[in-house]
């Protein structure tokens, strides 16, 4: 690691911010990542996978220490597409600090929680040595806000087939919805997509009797669908909840009745369901409402976000006494919000999930206050060093 690298949280933030890691670019922000990481002692990875029909991803796995316990710190450079950038108050990819306030794309989502990591790590690393009891990693892909194919899923699977094992993870992402200290993600709700056709006889709207007009045969299934709660939630998670996102037949004309009626449906789910039984339970509904007066077809999409839950244990509590300690509020313990990559890693180790607040991320002008900075990674080395401590005392 040079020793002209200015460790703050802001110096780190700003240099990420500056790669342009666009997905799937990788932008230089993996490789500097990597650079800082090896400096500092830790051995360096970083695999690139494909697949048929999705874009090649870069990928990096760092870890320091050999034992355990192993703290795993996750997350990705990668970040979504700026938009209009003559619409920003400063360059993307500039990292501008103005009043207080850092600008640029991956601010919060998630190059600055990154930064704090890293910031965190580095200062438990030089108060403790490369010697301490446990082990210290990062898994970090270009491919989040992507595909999510060659990403985080094949880099576990990569971890795996080395003998690598976890025992918690922290994932980055940005979880408070107004300040720093509201709310740890314990679970995700899955999500699961379906496209309904509703199929009819296309004719002149003079001659109904010659046409079949799809749109009350849809109408009346979206109604079924929506009709009766899917649930009525669970302790940690809030009832299923259905949404249409389009409705379509596709028809310029008025005097034409049309061929079919297309929907598009969206259900995030909690643990009550699977994609399977969620599934099972819209054809269901649909065939009922249908019986012999509907012809409509339903295809579900593969999904590979089903609902998980992370049950609060002795690492929730440690993470939320650090919170509390740096903040002075008790965060909520969440499953709201859409899917995370945290969805994978929950098969590796239990995973939880507290970063930045995330008011801005995606939007233009996306930006985090250099305060949080300092104060998240406050918050991430109170962690690293009471989770080491815990190991050293039992």
């Amino acid at each position: 690691m040079p020793d002209s690298l200015d460790r703050s949280p802001l110096k780190l933030a700003q240099a990420l911010i500056r790669c342009p890691s666009v997905t799937p670019e990788e932008g230089g922000a993996l490789y500097w990542l990597g650079g800082v990481l090896e400096g500092a002692g830790f051995t360096v990875h970083r695999p690139r996978f494909s697949d048929v029909g999705t874009p090649d991803i870069d990928n990096l796995y760092a870890r320091i220490g050999t034992g355990a316990p192993y703290l795993l710190f996750a997350g990705h450079t990668d970040v979504v597409p700026t938009g209009d950038v003559a619409a920003w108050r400063h360059g993307p990819f500039a990292g501008t600090v103005a009043d207080g306030i850092l600008y640029g794309r991956g601010a919060v989502d998630m190059k600055g929680g990154i930064a704090c990591m890293l910031a965190a790590a580095l200062d438990y690393l030089d108060a403790v040595g490369p010697d301490f009891r446990g082990s210290l990693g990062f898994l970090i892909t270009g491919d989040e806000e992507g595909p999510a194919i060659n990403g985080t899923v094949k880099l576990l699977e990569w971890a795996r087939a080395r003998g690598e094992r976890f025992d918690h993870c922290l994932l980055g992402e940005p979880t408070n919805p107004e300040r720093l200290g509201d709310m740890i993600k314990i679970g995700r709700r899955g999500s699961l997509t379906g496209k309904l056709t509703v199929h009819g006889r296309q004719g002149h709207v003079a001659y109904p009797h010659r046409a079949e007009n799809p749109i009350p045969g849809m109408l009346r299934l979206a109604g079924a669908l929506l009709a009766a709660p899917l649930d009525g939630g669970t302790r940690h998670f809030d009832a299923s909840n259905l949404e249409f996102t389009t409705l379509d037949v596709g028809n310029p004309a008025t005097n034409v009745i049309p061929a079919e009626a297309r929907a598009t449906f969206n259900i995030r789910f909690n643990e009550g369901w699977t994609a399977e039984t969620l599934g099972a339970e819209i054809r269901a509904r649909l065939e009922r409402a249908a019986g012999n007066a509907v012809r409509y077809s339903l295809d579900l999409q593969p999904s590979n976000a089903p609902a998980f839950l992370t049950r609060p244990d002795a690492f929730t509590d440690l993470v939320v006494a650090a919170i509390e300690t740096e903040t002075g509020r008790v965060p909520k313990l969440s499953t709201t919000g859409g899917t995370s990559d945290a969805r994978f890693i929950k098969d590796a180790c239990p995973v939880i999930e507290f970063g930045l607040v995330g008011e801005t991320m995606h939007q233009t002008d996306e930006c985090v206050a250099v305060a949080d900075l300092n104060r998240l990674t406050a918050i991430y080395t109170r962690v690293i060093g009471a989770y080491f401590d815990a190991a050293r005392s039992a």
